[in-house]
């Protein structure tokens, strides 16, 4: 079971401070009890010898009939019982503790009688010189974990500086600015040894700039395919209207329409793929405008009456109105192409949506938006018409959302397309 770790300590900057800190205090703590133990014997063991070597002459004292030193007794006043137990046995022993409030080192030994014999010497030096080297230890502890938190700070800082900047360079890739680069010190810099970052930053920009040349000669190749297939396709359809009446004269006007649609599809595509396209913005009522949408929709065996609108709330935007005609017509055709009626668009304020009640959207283009004249599974796919509907959008800084309708609530596609609204006044429109 993993812990969950609270928001400020995700990231990797948090993360190494802590385990320096945690690694830190760990060092310290076992080089403090090492030396703790070290000098704590040592001062123990000088205490001792001092004290048994003060029962030995003290003893010897006693045993000659000779009055007894100050700091030596039989069976003085303090003494511990465990000590004094140990003396009665008819062994030596040492032991520290408090007599008076003051630490002192007992040394006890027999004595005739079942009596001890015991010294005492004052320990209160050695006590602080330990209680020194303890507050030693945690001072000189506390001052090398943040010394050397500050250093693997600063270390740290540079490396994830180094990757939130290359991060940052992905994102713009992604969000189609693919003349960004990393451009890492590191990898421009023959005399300096690349690390792992560098290498990261070297494989992106090489990434970019492949991706980069792909997507070029992608745009290259459609836009003059287009362009190659204008002039034979403005000959093939003027051959056409010379045709006498008659059904092939039809389907060959149908075949030739249909190729001088997706010729200026193919135009549409190459120029929305540089970038480039500039907006003609005014005011518009969204009621009104998709009104003459719909009204103006061509999708085979189709009319304007086939596509139902409702309109919650009108609202004024500041748009590009060919632009947004464009993206409408196209959510309105491919309902109708690729679903089934009835279809509906929907005005709620700067929100317009364009739902079918057919089988919904594929997974794929619900997941990673429409893709050029992509089929799975034996559909027929679909075409350019959301390729462009959301590219325009992008042009207009609209969102266009593709979505399906639970079968719950009736099933089908659902496109919603959300622009800003404008700071004129919002008109209400019928519920």
């Amino acid at each position: 079971m993993r812990v969950a770790l609270p928001g400020w300590a995700r990231t990797l900057a948090a993360k190494a401070a802590l385990f320096i800190t945690g690694m830190c205090c760990a060092l310290a703590a076992l080089l403090g009890v090492l030396v703790h133990v070290s000098v704590t014997n040592q001062t123990v063991d000088q205490a001792r010898d001092r004290a048994l070597s003060r029962l030995v002459e003290a003893t010897a004292a006693y045993e000659a009939g000779d009055a007894l030193r100050s700091h030596a007794g039989i069976d003085p006043e303090g003494l511990p019982k465990s000590l004094r137990a140990l003396a009665a046995a008819g062994e030596r022993g040492t032991m520290v503790s408090d007599h008076d409030g003051v630490p002192t080192m007992w040394a006890a030994g027999p004595a005739n009688g079942g009596h001890a014999l015991a010294v005492a010497l004052n320990y209160s030096q050695s006590a602080r010189t330990i209680e020194g080297l303890d507050r030693a230890i945690l001072w000189s502890s506390g001052l090398a974990i943040g010394a050397t938190l500050l250093v693997g700070a600063f270390a740290v800082t540079r490396v994830t500086r180094r990757l939130h900047a290359t991060a940052q360079v992905a994102r713009r890739i992604s969000a189609g600015d693919l003349d960004a680069r990393v451009g890492d010190a590191r990898t421009q810099d023959p005399s300096r040894p690349p690390d792992e970052v560098a290498a990261v930053a070297a494989a992106l920009d090489t990434m970019a700039a492949s991706l980069q040349r792909k997507l070029l000669s992608e745009q290259r190749f459609t836009a003059d395919v287009a362009h190659e297939l204008r002039t034979p396709l403005t000959g093939l359809h003027a051959a056409a209207e010379l045709l006498p009446p008659g059904r092939p004269t039809e389907l060959v006007r149908d075949r030739v329409a249909a190729l001088r649609t997706l010729t200026e599809d193919l135009l549409e595509i190459s120029r929305l793929d540089t970038g480039k396209e500039r907006l003609e913005v005014d005011t518009e009522a969204l009621g009104i405008l998709a009104e003459r949408v719909v009204r103006n929709v061509r999708a085979p065996g189709t009319t304007g009456a086939d596509t139902e609108i409702v309109v919650v709330r009108d609202a004024l935007v500041d748009t590009d109105r060919r632009r947004l005609e464009r993206v409408l017509g196209n959510l309105v055709v491919n309902a109708h192409l690729h679903g089934r009626t009835p279809v509906t668009l929907t005005v709620d304020g700067p929100v317009v949506s364009v739902r079918d009640h057919g089988d919904g959207y594929p997974e794929y283009l619900v997941e990673h938006g429409p893709q050029r004249f992509r089929t799975e599974g034996g559909a027929t796919g679909h075409g350019l018409g959301l390729t462009i509907a959301l590219g325009q959008a992008e042009v207009l800084g609209a969102r266009l959302t593709f979505a399906n309708v639970p079968t719950s609530e009736g099933g089908g596609a659902l496109a919603t397309l959300t622009l800003a609204e404008s700071t004129g006044l919002a008109t209400n429109g019928p519920a």
